[in-house]
């Protein structure tokens, strides 16, 4: 049977149309295929696995090691997320070591040696500087001030003047079981009551005050989102349990905030906002809202966390059918109370905090509102003072059933003088690491949670590992005193006679890789912070996975950071005229190889190392220059935490002495679990 023209014309466009979508489909595969290694790139970049080398390969001592598989971040809005976390990262702590002259025009390089991704990322040049006249004159002021000091501190020991051991044990303040403040001794904008021996459980505070009226305030940020002409009506407080001030510039660990908002909270709603901070780190906070916490939910001994209160956009009233076929099937109605949010615009309030065995449980007028779970790290004996600000006129407080005797962490008795906390003498044969730790001067208990902590490990008992504290000096005569003797009886402080200073941290970084170089035969060389918990062992096999014929520098790397330019931790130009920072590895912990480390250190001999406020900064400065004629591996890791902590981490930041001994208990049960909520 023959097809009719009509059909033969039918089929030849379906043929051609069948041919256009094969071409279009090979089009796409050949650029796929293209573009697949630049995707891989990308993806590398998100990734915890990332190590930026032109070389993909690993050398590893001994026997083969298998690769350890690390969750790959590969969103896109995590990793802008990062980058705009670490526009917020505070300058280090201070300290010093002699200055340098600033380095002069760089030489030109090859840019292959950053491997594929960072190799396009550093195609410009950069002019190291800043204002180096400054830094050099804040140095010699604080070396001049320094040595003063550390003469005094010598000759004030030997005259006898002073006993250091009476010093370590302190003045002890007494524990009275109550502790009241009337309306006399309240401060117009903040109250502060001083708890001298924290609280225990069963311990109770009681303030009674009334909220002010709200008030205009302008939100910048609603601005420049053109919600509104950017001004909210507000009124809010703050009740916080703190404890001691670690160094002057930072604020104190927040055991408890208890944050009440009656209007200008970002849901429009009244909420009660509960958290805790250390070194300027918040954790995940708890909000209360007005809607009952699940029964699934964990409670605080017995207590739900939030309760119930009327609020108007939830309707409370069960329908009528819904109460008709209640009676009708016989279920029997329990009476339910719903009450109104606690506090109200200049209504007076009595708040009640209470210390019990799992948390803290508030109640106002004399009704249970809210429960909060103790965290790991903060606890009620270091609550040693309560802070009452914002909105709000305080009538009194009153704190009462408090401990009669001090607590274990208390700085009187934080050194503990035991043979077991001792360090080695340095080791005559070569060793793999060495570990400088950035500390300040009245940093005791610190320093005193690293020995009995990862300062433990095999690694640097059987001095593999060599770990030591960089410590400056403070303007209090005492403080250096109690310092110097800790450094004689545990033999791992080593003082550098300048006065410490938050801008000369950089310096202290120069002091340690000029130990390790010239005191030690040291592989690679590490720099953390005191506050930083480091897995030994992870961080040693790491190295062993990276280490080959290449110079090394690893950490949780920063890439295309550009300096803040306003704000608390603000970059002049004249500080640092570039749009970028270099690739850098976040300061709270790192490592570089022992010729990278040489390489500073011959700079800073012949003055030409050029010298940044910021310490990371400038080792990415200095990494890169000597990446200029050396190849250098630049090893990436997720791990190396610079905020907070991450279950299986490498190095946690921002730990408390106690959550330091929480993270040590868990890894000898063999969790590399976090001790907080963050």
């Amino acid at each position: 049977m023959k097809r009719s023209k009509s059909m033969e014309a039918f089929v030849g466009r379906k043929w051609r149309l069948s041919h256009i979508l094969f071409a279009v489909t090979v089009v796409y595969l050949l650029f796929v295929g293209f573009k697949f290694y630049h995707i891989l790139d990308i993806v590398g970049l998100n990734s915890g696995e990332r190590n930026f080398s032109d070389d993909g390969r690993r050398h590893v001592k001994g026997d083969d090691v298998a690769e350890v598989s690390r969750p790959l971040l590969v969103s896109t809005y995590a990793g802008s997320l990062h980058r705009r976390l670490d526009d917020g990262n505070p300058p280090r702590k201070t300290d010093g070591d002699p200055l340098v002259l600033p380095a002069h025009r760089k030489p030109d390089f090859s840019f292959d040696h950053y491997g594929r991704i960072t190799g396009a990322i550093m195609q410009r040049r950069r002019h190291w500087g800043g204002n180096l006249t400054e830094l050099e004159r804040m140095t010699h002021e604080a070396w001049d001030l320094g040595m003063k000091a550390w003469e005094e501190v010598k000759n004030y020991v030997d005259k006898g003047e002073l006993n250091p051991a009476a010093l370590l044990e302190g003045k002890q303040e007494p524990c009275p079981l109550s502790v009241s403040m009337g309306k006399n001794e309240i401060g117009a904008k903040e109250s502060l009551m001083f708890l001298p021996c924290g609280l225990e459980v069963g311990s109770s505070i009681t303030v009674i005050g009334t909220p002010h009226s709200a008030h205009e305030e302008y939100v910048p940020q609603l601005a420049r989102l053109k919600l509104g002409n950017g001004v909210v009506m507000m009124s809010q407080f703050t009740v916080e349990l703190q404890g001691l001030k670690a160094v002057d510039g930072e604020e104190p660990p927040k055991i408890l905030h208890f944050n009440p908002r009656l209007k200008g909270d970002w849901s429009g709603r009244p909420v009660i906002e509960h958290n805790t901070c250390y070194r300027m780190q918040w954790g995940k906070s708890m909000r209360c809202d007005g809607i009952a916490s699940n029964d699934d939910d964990d409670t605080v001994d017995g207590f739900i966390k939030c309760e119930k209160w009327l609020r108007s956009d939830v309707d409370s009233k069960e329908s009528k059918t819904t109460a008709w076929l209640k009676r009708f099937i016989g279920r029997a109605k329990k009476p339910e109370m719903t009450w109104p949010y606690p506090f109200v615009e200049g209504r007076l309030f009595v708040l009640t905090f209470r210390a019990a065995v799992e948390g803290y449980h508030v109640y106002v007028g004399g009704r249970h509102i809210t429960s909060f779970p103790y965290r790991p790290g903060f606890t009620i004996e270091d609550a040693t003072g309560l802070t009452i600000k914002g909105d709000i006129e305080v009538h009194s407080v009153f704190a009462s059933s408090l401990p009669d005797s001090h607590p274990s962490f208390s700085p009187q008795q934080v050194l503990e003088l035991s043979e077991s906390w001792k360090s080695s003498p340095l080791p005559e044969h070569p060793i793999e690491l060495f570990i400088g730790i950035l500390s300040a001067t009245n940093h005791f208990a610190e320093r005193m949670a690293i020995r009995r902590t990862w300062m433990q490990y095999s690694a640097i008992k059987l001095s593999n590992v060599v770990a030591r504290f960089f410590v400056a000096l403070s303007p209090r005569k005492e403080v250096n005193v109690v310092l110097k003797r800790e450094a004689e009886y545990f033999g791992d402080v080593i003082i550098l006679p300048f006065m410490d200073r938050y801008e000369l941290v950089v310096l202290k970084t120069v002091a340690i890789c000029e130990f390790g170089v010239n005191n030690l035969t040291a592989a690679y060389i590490m720099k953390c912070d005191d506050d930083t918990f480091v897995r030994l062992d992870v961080v040693l096999r790491e190295i062993n996975n990276a280490a080959g014929l290449k110079s090394l520098y690893m950490g949780n790397l920063n890439l295309l950071h550009r300096p803040l330019r306003n704000g608390k931790w603000a970059v002049t130009f004249e500080e640092w005229p570039e749009e970028v920072y270099p690739p850098y590895a976040n300061g709270p912990g790192y490592v570089i190889s022992s010729d990278i480390a040489k390489f500073i250190i011959s700079k800073h001999a012949n003055h030409t190392l050029s010298m940044f406020k910021m310490e990371d900064v400038s080792m990415g400065v200095w990494v890169e220059e000597f990446n200029a004629s050396t190849p250098v591996r630049y090893s990436h890791n997720w791990k190396f935490c610079q905020y907070g902590c991450m279950d299986g981490y490498y190095t946690s930041h921002y730990q408390s002495p106690r959550q330091m001994i929480c993270l040590w208990d868990k890894l000898a049960r063999g969790r590399a679990q976090c001790c907080n909520f963050r």
